[in-house]
């Protein structure tokens, strides 16, 4: 049997564990997209190493290849990257071209990811803000 001094005790439990809640739910959000960038630029970065190694002829100049790998990687970023209208272009790195058979291509895409709020967060659990994905595959 409810006593009168009882009776608010319900609303004012629910006041204090709801904004816990909220911020649990809204970090585990803010990590999985976090996650689903990270897995956004590690294929970008895959798609573009494999644009760059592919058999060509007559054989792209270094600079036509570089632009190649380029265009890839940002394009599949800016079709799948979840940015909540923080776009941030992708930062992404070719350190050397070789055409020769067997010869490895590194492609590494940076991204800084900027969330929806709770990017502090993201950041303690990950260590970083910064999302890289390098690539390294050897030419056909």
């Amino acid at each position: 049997m409810k006593t009168q001094h009882q009776s608010g005790s319900a609303a004012i439990e629910f006041a204090l564990v709801l904004p816990l809640f909220i911020s649990l739910f809204l970090g585990v959000i803010e990590i999985s997209i976090g996650l689903y960038d990270k897995a956004v630029i590690t294929n970008a970065s895959r798609e573009a190493a494999r644009a760059g190694i592919l058999l060509r002829s007559p054989k792209p100049s270094v600079t036509d290849l570089k632009k190649i790998i380029v265009d890839t990687a940002i394009r599949y970023c800016s079709e799948n990257l979840i940015t909540f209208g923080n776009a941030n272009d992708p930062v992404i790195s070719v350190p050397v071209i070789s055409q020769t058979f067997g010869s490895p291509l590194t492609v590494t895409v940076s991204y800084q990811y900027k969330g929806i709020g709770f990017t502090p967060i993201f950041n303690a659990a990950t260590g970083r803000g910064n999302l890289v994905a390098t690539t390294v595959m050897n030419n056909e």
